[in-house]
């Protein structure tokens, strides 16, 4: 069972998103909060009943404590707690602070419900998920100067297979694991386990390097493929 809490000001979307959610038998609502100092207060009490949510949803915009702020501090003292931003704000400036504090993903409140259930879980097996366009969002608010050249390649790039660098910038592209696996006839798994192999190669920590540094070498990606 994955739980969640639930971090939304208006109270109407935050009852339709639990009822949403709990009907998915591996999916259980555990508290729920109206903003960030809320959200903070009530990751103290589970933790004192031993019932720490393994996933955060977490608004952007809440008065008393945004939730940038809030996602910041509940990483540092709970950092095994998984953080989904969940909000209506696809702003540049949001994802790159939210998840510079460590959020692992950052989702669109259109996203469909089904969907939804399905990158919570994936955040909770620890991968990162984004809504379209957000990692594009997140590399144009990389600084030029942290850019690699593309004079020479980074270390284990001559070591990806043909597949792995079409995932790698389908990765780059902003794409989720289910849009791999669909253009790329790969079953989830398999899309999963080249992920993992181009991570390990690369020695990189998440999706969000890989989009950063496939986004700096991407016409070498598309050579020979």
């Amino acid at each position: 069972m994955i739980r969640l809490l639930l971090v939304e000001d208006q109270e109407v979307v935050r009852e339709g998103l639990k009822a949403l959610l709990e009907i998915k038998p591996d999916l259980e609502v555990v508290a729920e909060a109206s903003n960030g100092q809320q959200a903070l207060e009530q990751v103290e009490l589970l933790h004192t009943q031993n019932l720490l949510p393994d996933v955060i949803l977490m608004d952007i915009r809440m008065p008393i404590m945004d939730g940038v702020t809030a996602t910041q501090l509940i990483c540092q003292k709970f950092p095994c707690i998984k953080i989904l931003i969940f909000t209506t704000f696809n702003d540049g400036k949001y994802v790159a602070e939210a998840l510079r504090f460590g959020a692992k993903g950052y989702l669109l409140k259109d996203t469909p419900s089904q969907e939804l259930a399905e990158v919570i879980r994936s955040i909770y097996r620890g991968y990162s998920q984004f809504s379209p366009g957000v990692l594009e969002k997140i590399v144009a608010n990389v600084p030029t100067s942290q850019i690699p050249q593309t004079s020479h390649l980074p270390s284990g790039f001559d070591k990806l297979s043909p597949r792995e660098r079409q995932v790698l910038r389908m990765i780059a592209n902003g794409a989720s694991n289910r849009e791999i696996s669909q253009t790329l006839s790969l079953s989830d798994g398999t899309v999963r386990n080249h992920i993992s192999h181009i991570l390990t190669k690369l020695n990189l920590r998440d999706r969000t390097q890989a989009s950063i540094v496939a986004n700096s070498f991407v016409s070498w990606l598309e050579i020979e493929l």
